[in-house]
């Protein structure tokens, strides 16, 4: 029997049931672990004895009160006396697009540290600059918003926004920024944990293309539907719900590890589960790694459905045994992550997935606060052209209402209609709930955090103020290297610091080697973690990861093409490529104990594509190909790249347009290259031209 059996045959949680069979010496892991016979006999007389000591101490206390107990009815008319005042206010119901006011004691406190200005305090306690400074005005003080607050005023202007303050002295300037809802930072709220009600739980479905991502979320959907969900239109809004005895399941309908990943870099961290999909017939393949770093990086439990059981070819056990290479051990082989053998196709084993994803959130216990001002995501968005500008929002905390004004980024608007998944109008809308939104002044983006405000003024006016804030910093963009220099500053001068790494290598055996090598690397109050390595050129998805996680990515003898070149760069992601194995190592030391030797960085001059190859009497082997980026100069230094692995490096020896020696070639034209000592050139292979300088750095 399952522990998870047990307690719903015992009526109980089934975290409380591992608990008690730990404390009774039977080892158990997880709410999905085994039990023999004897283990079942022995907590279930354990919880008999427990009952039998309840009721003889129940049956012992009449007699020892004697005659209290009948007593007792003459003191209750005292606590009642209250109660025709107080019920009625308690059981007032708010109006339509109103939320009931909180207790004044339950307000929430802002930190304010002495000296800081008008602006800094406008954003930390997420109000328009213009409500601060009239506050200001109304007490007759007059200051700009790069003016600090004066003292005395601190607390009666906060009151007027409806915080308590907290003046801290001596505190960094830096805090306003991280409470700013523009940062990147996870949002932390400190609720009373009275006010905390449990939710449904946010799952992400992840895994390698064709391996029945999508026809898993559309079995669920199906079965759901057949199970008594209420009909309608099914649309697709990204996001929506499945019931499961009597409790709800949210889905995340963005398949795939960049979704996620890119949701997550822009601050947005929404998914609770992630169900891992794995074919049983192909096993893990590279796109199923990446979900796996992407997964673990976001430090959230994980799921595995073996699909496709189905075909004659299903080999779930070779599955199980490829998941521990990278990291992820099942609860077959003594591991603790659950796996689900499943035929999305067929409908099988959905059932037992859907039980076993109500099983990790029961287990972890998902709390939110339902009485809050509502915050929240936005996962899709879109401009319609008869409803105008619309997205796809899950509910993180409070109750979003028809009728609230909100505003997300730099977007505001005014709820006019929401919608779920089967088209159905909703009035609200409560924590993990997805619902499509109608009312935004312009499209919002996707992982844009979004917040309730008092009324559409205060959004719009906190929306312009967001939006001049980020064409003011358009004109201070860090680059790779300013991040990576920040990086080292970090871990030069902080303890308890850690550098976190992907590496991509062009074979296993190197990736081990490294892998080994990363793992002793380490000072005491310093750590390395390697996010994410696999075999392969360094691609877009590898650069979402690094900006999601704050990671550098190394390369050994592989190379980013010209687009992921251009979002590392956009995405300020440092990339790093070497030749030679104890290079990288000893620049990760370096970086480590905060100090980079002089090195030698590279420049991209051109990138050209192999469209056909042939021979000339005094050239030998010439590559026909198509200048994409840049220019191609003869003499260059040079790369050949076949898959984005790197299988030649060192110079163009010969470059012509038709029959003319030319000295380079630019983008938009072709060209026949002839590569120094090489001659293994294949169509649909990359020469990279490229220049070296040495810059100092420390």
């Amino acid at each position: 029997m399952r522990v998870y059996e047990l307690a719903r045959e015992l009526g109980l949680e089934s975290k409380d049931v591992v608990a008690r069979a730990v404390d009774l010496g039977i080892e158990v892991k997880t709410a999905s672990s085994g039990l023999d016979d004897d283990s079942v006999a022995l907590i279930k007389m354990s919880y008999q004895e427990e009952a039998s000591a309840e009721e003889a101490s129940e049956e012992e206390t009449p007699a020892a009160q004697g005659a209290e107990p009948e007593a007792a009815p003459a003191a209750e008319p005292a606590p009642a006396e209250p109660a025709p005042t107080e019920a009625p206010a308690a059981q007032k119901a708010p109006k339509r697009g109103e939320r009931p006011p909180e207790p004044e004691e339950r307000r929430r406190v802002l930190q304010v540290p002495e000296g800081i200005t008008v602006q800094e305090f406008a954003t930390l306690a997420r109000r328009p600059m213009g409500l601060v400074v009239k506050g200001l005005i109304d007490r007759g003080q007059m200051a700009g918003a790069s003016q600090p607050m004066p003292t005395e005023f601190i607390a009666p202007v906060a009151d007027d926004l409806g915080y308590d303050v907290e003046i801290v002295a001596g505190a960094a300037p830096e805090e306003p920024e991280e409470a700013a809802p523009m940062v990147r930072a996870k949002v932390v709220f400190e609720d009373d944990p009275a006010d905390l009600e449990p939710r449904p739980p946010v799952v992400t479905v992840m895994g390698h293309v064709d391996h029945g991502k999508t026809k898993l979320l559309d079995a669920i959907r199906a079965a759901n539907v057949v199970a008594g969900e209420a009909g309608g239109i099914t649309q697709h809004i990204g996001a929506y719900q499945v019931s499961r005895n009597g409790r709800k399941i949210t889905f995340i309908d963005t398949p795939g590890h960049e979704a996620f990943t890119t949701l997550r870099a822009r601050g947005a961290e929404v998914t609770d589960i992630v169900v891992l999909v794995v074919a049983a017939d192909d096993g893990v393949m590279p796109q199923t790694i990446e979900a796996i770093s992407h997964s673990m990086a976001a430090d959230v439990p994980i799921i595995v459905a073996v699909n496709k059981m189905d075909l004659e070819t299903a080999d779930p056990y070779r599955v199980q045994a490829q998941l521990t290479e990278h990291g992820l051990v099942v609860e077959n082989l003594g591991g603790e992550v659950v796996s689900v053998e499943i035929s999305a196709l067929e409908g099988l084993g959905i059932d037992e997935l859907l039980e076993y994803i109500d099983l990790i959130a029961e287990v972890e216990d998902f709390r939110s606060n339902p009485k809050a001002d509502p915050f929240g995501t936005v996962i899709e968005s879109s401009l319609d052209k008869g409803r105008g500008p619309v997205a796809t929002v899950i509910v993180q905390r409070g109750t979003l209402r028809r009728g609230d004004a909100l505003v997300a980024g730099h977007i505001s608007g005014r709820i006019r209609a929401m919608f779920d998944e089967n088209g159905q109008q909703v009035d609200e809308a409560g924590p993990s709930t997805p619902v499509e939104i109608m009312g935004w002044d312009e499209v919002p983006e996707a992982g844009d955090r979004f917040e309730v405000v008092d009324d559409h003024r205060t959004a719009r006016s906190l929306a312009e103020e967001r939006a001049a804030e980020a064409r003011a910093k358009e004109f201070v963009v860090p680059t790779a290297a300013d991040r990576l220099q920040m990086l080292i500053d970090e871990l030069k001068t902080q303890g308890d610091t850690e550098l976190r790494l992907i590496v991509k290598t062009d074979a296993h055996g190197s990736l081990e080697a490294i892998r080994d090598a990363v793992a002793k690397i380490g000072r005491d109050d310093a750590r390395t973690k390697l996010i994410h390595g696999a075999v392969g050129g360094i691609n877009e998805n590898d650069v979402v990861l690094a900006e999601a996680t704050d990671a550098v990515i190394f390369g050994f003898n592989v190379r980013p093409d010209g687009k992921t070149r251009r979002a590392a760069e956009a995405a300020a992601v440092e990339i790093r490529t070497y030749r030679i194995i104890y290079e990288l190592l000893d620049d990760i030391e370096a970086m480590l104990v905060g100090q980079l030797a002089p090195e030698e960085v590279e420049s991209v001059l051109g990138v050209a594509e192999v469209r056909a190859t042939f021979r000339a009497p005094r050239y030998g082997l010439i590559a026909g190909s198509y200048v994409t980026e840049g220019e191609i100069v003869r003499g260059a230094k040079a790369r050949l790249l076949r898959d984005g692995v790197v299988v030649y490096d060192g110079r163009i020896g010969s470059l012509r347009r038709f029959k003319d020696d030319v000295q380079s070639v630019a983008a938009g034209f072709e060209c026949g290259i002839g590569l120094t000592d090489f001659k293994d050139v294949k169509e649909g292979d990359h020469i990279e031209a490229y220049q070296v300088r040495e810059v100092a750095r420390t």
